[in-house]
């Protein structure tokens, strides 16, 4: 059988006789194995690349980001139901080192979230709170879009992964910042069919929460 070592030996003898000079019927018997010997080797594909923010392990350093209106509105229009917090965190970290997780929420004029907060922060929540804004016209704005990806880079160079809870298409452009520039592990974790389809395809890690709503719900 025509092994590998056998090919080398081959190469080693040519080099000694020196091509050119060498017998022909060593050079045409080298040829003949050679050429019968790569047309039965078995087709080989090329080795998966693999990064280092692919793999998890458990000295991974994580930060969450949790977009607690976004998360609310979700589970409200799909499922009619809130959101178990506790339990995102919980699948967000696993087995790793938690450096921080924020919720971003937004206070409301009769203050019916005091309790809600509460919970949050006996279940590992940094509370990040800010007002209704109400303009002339009796228009009303909620979003911590900004203060959010802020914190993200702000703390990105004490972190190894970041995971960001929300479904929301305008956390892309931060996504890329953090993952291209900081070379973070990004990994996102939503509702399925309320996620823009391109923070799914830029996340590293998508986790889709509508995968076992029953551990993520409360009814």
């Amino acid at each position: 059988m025509f092994t590998y070592q056998a090919y080398a030996g081959y190469i080693n003898t040519l080099a000694v006789l020196n091509f050119e000079n060498s017998n022909l019927e060593i050079v045409s018997d080298f040829v003949l194995r050679a050429s019968n010997f790569l047309q039965a080797m078995p087709e080989k594909k090329a080795p998966k690349l693999i990064r280092a923010r692919d793999i998890t392990s458990k000295h991974q350093r994580v930060g969450v980001f949790v977009d607690a209106q976004n998360m609310y509105h979700s589970a409200r229009n799909l499922y009619k139901a809130k959101v178990n917090f506790k339990k995102v965190l919980e699948q967000a970290v696993g087995d790793r080192q938690l450096v921080r997780a924020f919720i971003y929420v937004i206070r409301t004029e009769t203050g019916e979230e005091k309790a809600f907060v509460e919970a949050l922060e006996k279940g590992g929540y940094e509370i990040k709170e800010k007002g209704l804004q109400i303009f002339a016209g009796g228009m009303k704005k909620a979003d911590w879009d900004v203060g959010m990806a802020m914190d993200t880079v702000r703390l990105a160079d004490k972190i190894d992964v970041a995971v960001l809870v929300t479904g929301d298409g305008d956390f892309v452009p931060l996504i890329e910042y953090l993952s291209v520039s900081k070379g973070l592990k990004i990994e996102v974790m939503s509702f399925g069919r309320s996620t823009s389809a391109k923070l799914k395809e830029e996340a590293d890690v998508y986790v889709d929460l509508e995968s076992d709503p029953k551990k993520f719900l409360i009814y």
